[in-house]
Order: C-alpha cells, then sequence, then structure tokens
C-alpha cells in the first residue's frame, strides 16, 4: 500500500517564475499532484541498487545482441546496425542518461522497462518534487533526488573521455504537427542545457529541421543573429532513434558517416536502441531466468499467467493490453505504433493507493541511479499519468 502525505503548498509559483506553466494543467486532473509518497529508506536502497544491477545486465544483453547478430528480433532496422556497432566499439560514446520503470511488488522490485535512447520526467523529477519540498520549508536531504548533479557529472566525464573533442553541444526537439514547440520536450532539453553549460560546455538550442548535417563536416546550425553558420561537435537530440532510421533514412545515413569520421558525437548513442527495445525484456529473460529482479517475457503470449502484451518501441502506455490468464483481454490503450512486433511481459501489481490509484517508480540513471519519482494512474499508466513526488521517511 502506497502511503501520501498531503504538502499544502503546491510549486506552482515557483513553475510559473521558471516558464513551465505547461506542468500545471487545464484538465480536470492537474498533471502534478499535491500529495508526496512516502518512501522507507529501505526501498530507496532497493530501488538504487536494482538500477544498478540491472544496467549491468542490459550491458550484457546488448553485446550478447551484437556478439549473436540478433537485431531483427529487436525490431532494430538495418540501417542504424553500422551505428550501433560503431557508438558501442568505441568507449567514448557514453550513454548520458535514462530512467528505469520499476514496480515495487510484494516480492520486491520489478523491472518494467528501460527508457535509455529518450527518457523525459526530467525537469518533474529533478526540479518540480525538489521545489515542492522547499515550497512547504522540508530539508533537500528528504529526498533521493541527485538527478541535476549528477548529469552535470556525466557532462563533465563526456569531455574527459573525448579531450580532442571541442565543448559544444547543439540539443534538438521536434515540433508538433502545427509546427509549434513542444513545452515537455522544451523543458527536457532546457534541463540538459543547463547542466552541460554547468559542465563547460557551449550550448545551444534548436529544433532540428533547422540544424544542417554533412558526413565530412558534422553538425551546423545558423547564429539568427549573425546568419553565421556555427559548428557543434555533440549534439543531444530528443527524438527517437527508430524514427530517425525509419523516417529519416537519408539523415541516419548521414549520421551514420559523420560518426565513422569522428565529426559528432550522438547522445545518446545509437547503441541505446538495444536498451530501449523491449525485445530486451526478453533477452533478459534468457540470460538471466528467474532472476528476481525480472518478470518473465517471451516473444509469444503466455499461458496460464496474466501478461502485459506490449509493443517494441510504444510510449506511454500506447498499444498496451493488459491479459487475463485465459488471454482475454482485461483492458488495453490505443496508439500510433500497433504495427510494432509485441512481446509479453508477467503481469506484476503496482501498489495503489487507498483511491486505487496505481504507482510506477522511476529510476533515472546517469551513471549511477541518481534520482526517484513516481507515476500514478490507472492500470495502463498512459500519457494522462500523474507525477508524483516522495519524502524519505527517517
Amino acid at each position: 500500500m502506497i502511503h501520501l502525505k498531503s504538502l499544502s503548498t503546491p510549486p506552482d509559483a515557483q513553475l510559473h517564475n521558471i516558464g513551465w506553466d505547461w506542468m500545471l494543467g487545464t484538465d480536470t486532473l492537474p498533471y502534478l499532484a499535491n500529495e508526496v509518497v512516502m518512501v522507507s529508506e529501505a526501498d530507496v536502497d532497493a530501488y538504487y541498487n536494482a538500477a544498478n544491477e540491472l544496467f549491468e545486465m542490459y550491458v550484457a544483453a546488448a553485446q550478447h545482441v551484437i556478439d549473436r547478430n540478433r537485431f531483427a528480433e529487436l525490431g532494430i532496422p538495418e540501417n542504424l546496425i553500422d551505428m550501433i556497432r560503431l557508438s558501442w566499439d568505441d568507449d567514448r560514446n557514453i550513454h548520458l542518461y535514462g530512467r528505469f520503470d520499476l514496480a515495487m511488488t510484494d516480492k520486491g522490485v520489478k523491472l518494467i522497462e528501460f527508457n535509455a535512447d529518450t527518457a523525459t520526467c526530467l525537469p518533474e523529477t529533478a526540479v518540480v518534487q525538489f521545489a515542492h519540498l522547499r515550497a512547504n520549508e522540508l530539508d533537500e536531504s528528504l529526498q533521493f533526488n541527485a538527478v541535476y548533479e549528477t548529469l552535470v557529472g556525466q557532462f563533465r566525464y563526456l569531455r574527459e573521455q573525448n579531450a580532442g573533442l571541442d565543448a559544444s553541444l547543439l540539443l534538438s526537439t521536434m515540433r508538433d504537427e502545427e509546427g509549434n514547440g513542444i513545452p515537455e520536450d522544451e523543458a527536457n532539453v532546457a534541463l540538459l542545457a543547463e547542466a552541460a553549460r554547468e559542465a563547460g560546455f557551449d550550448t545551444a538550442i534548436a529544433y532540428i529541421d533547422t540544424v544542417e548535417f554533412s558526413a565530412e563536416e558534422g553538425i551546423y546550425r545558423q547564429d539568427a543573429f549573425s546568419g553565421r553558420y556555427v559548428r557543434y561537435d555533440y549534439w543531444f537530440k530528443l527524438i527517437p532513434w527508430e524514427y530517425i532510421a525509419e523516417e529519416e533514412p537519408d539523415l541516419c545515413a548521414l549520421l551514420t558517416q559523420a560518426v565513422q569520421n569522428s565529426r559528432i558525437m550522438v547522445l545518446n548513442p545509437a547503441y541505446t536502441l538495444l536498451f530501449q527495445s523491449k525485445y530486451i525484456l526478453k533477452i533478459l529473460w534468457e540470460l538471466y531466468p528467474n532472476h528476481p529482479l525480472l518478470l518473465r517475457t517471451e516473444a509469444e503470449p503466455l499461458t496460464g499467467e496474466p501478461s502485459v502484451e506490449k509493443v517494441l518501441f510504444g510510449r506511454e502506455g500506447a498499444n498496451v493490453r493488459i491479459l487475463e490468464a485465459s488471454g482475454q483481454v482485461r483492458q488495453e490503450a490505443d496508439g500510433d505504433y500497433g504495427d510494432y512486433p509485441k512481446i509479453y511481459q508477467q503481469y506484476a501489481t503496482f501498489p495503489t493507493d487507498s483511491a486505487g490509484h496505481t504507482y510506477q517508480a522511476g529510476v533515472f540513471y546517469a551513471g549511477e541511479p541518481c534520482g526517484l519519482g513516481f507515476r500514478r494512474g490507472g492500470i495502463i499508466l498512459d500519457n494522462g499519468a500523474q507525477f508524483v513526488g516522495h519524502v524519505v521517511e527517517g
């Protein structure tokens, strides 16, 4: 059972001051909850240790896929394989950050999936729940939250490992269908840019449609004031790798050549798509059968027990189906990813509060586990789920 504590002062004023009004919401159900989850120190340790161990297991699973050429099973587009191998074999290509989605069950922490490529919820976890504490005059030590500081450390490590590159970073997002910026994406990128600046990078933010790419020269953007083109040695994209491979094959080919020519360092590296594919959950089960952190996952429907049907590259609960032991659909969510192959993961019961809301823990990993936050909603946590911060009980 989830135990909640109500904090009387919401962080709305702080969010308004920094321009994050999108978090305040306009629907009947606000995105940010005024309650916080009360978490024991033992549970924090369990989340931390689980994320550490799981990342090592993911690295081993990715190596297994590469060594045995199992890319097709993971749904990896063929035009990405060369770049995946290039980035995996070059230790300078550091995984910047990702987010483990975990469930605290009656049998301990269980892995749901790893958002390794384009994980969001950075501002909520790093800034908002911290602001919520401070607005209520609570000490920051009552939270497992070093996301921002750890990201700064990751960017510094990137600079150290790539001494031959200029510390210049361009961060890119996509526009929505109307050609406007997506506030959530822009807030995530803004936080990353600030962490990079603190680590010594010169940074800029630009929509991907305004960026110029060259296999020989790398990546450029035109400065709006001088009109000159500025080149960057690092590029962070909050754009899924599978989207680039499938929808922008020419760009994928250019990036492959630019990476091969050491003209650009892409964050997160292409190999993170191996972590992102939900088929890796099946690979993990093959390599670590009955591991206490894992749920049984197969490529075919499970028989005799409830399961969750997931598409390989779905996001925010889209195209998820909850299946009863009989195979009957208990609940399903629509989405745009239904054409992808599917995997079937043993169903795990998420903890609930007294109102029946389910809670999924998100643990950010940036070289080490560095922060905890929660999403709450129904049986399927979709893009309507709320964000809930936490307080560690002494």
